[in-house]
């Protein structure tokens, strides 16, 4: 009797081999360490609740994944976190004859020295942090998440067209931030 290995509770492991990159998953999309760790409160009592439902159609990681990024939406519904800014400013600008306006490019880095950079990430993530949220949650979610536009269409309440149309608004908007990064300037 003296030997029996300790039971091991299904679900504290589900938590424990989960909760790391959940947090990860949630933090991208609210920007915020401790609205994050709340979403994934929420997600993993709506997986515990739901767990007699799931149908193993998908992985169970591609299911709590689904779970937590609607749970961080639904926490970006409830919060106010500040009124929504305008994404123009970040859009390039083109001359009279429709080319676009660009300062020299000094150096060109190579993507792989870019990505090797983990300053330069942090930086990427800095500028992505600063598109306005609904642009910012539809390419965190697309190009980020790797969901399709129409289940990002279907999370967000929001036509396939629409969802197009910020993505490309979005990556336009980005590219302008990191330009600096990309010309080898210090920081954008």
């Amino acid at each position: 009797m003296g030997n029996e290995p300790p039971q091991v509770d299904p679900l504290e492991t589900l938590v424990r081999d989960n909760i790391g990159w959940m947090i990860s998953v949630a933090q991208r999309l609210l920007g915020d360490r401790a609205l994050a760790e709340d979403a994934v409160q929420e997600a993993f009592i709506s997986a515990f609740r739901g767990l007699d439902d799931f149908e193993n159609r998908a992985s169970l990681k591609t299911w709590l994944h689904r779970i937590t990024i609607n749970a961080a939406l639904m926490k970006l519904r409830k919060i106010k976190r500040r009124s929504e800014q305008s994404i123009d400013g970040y859009q390039p600008e083109f001359d009279e004859y429709g080319c676009r306006i660009e300062p020299p490019w000094k150096h060109v880095e190579s993507v792989e020295d870019i990505l090797e950079s983990e300053q330069r990430r942090t930086q990427v993530h800095a500028a992505i942090d600063k598109l306005p949220g609904n642009y910012r949650i539809v390419l965190l979610l697309r190009d980020i998440e790797g969901y399709s536009t129409d289940e990002v269409a279907q999370m967000l309440g929001l036509s396939g067209s629409n969802v197009k149309i910020r993505l490309h608004r979005a990556r336009a908007a980005l590219k302008k931030l990191i330009e600096p990064l990309l010309r080898g300037a210090e920081s954008i």
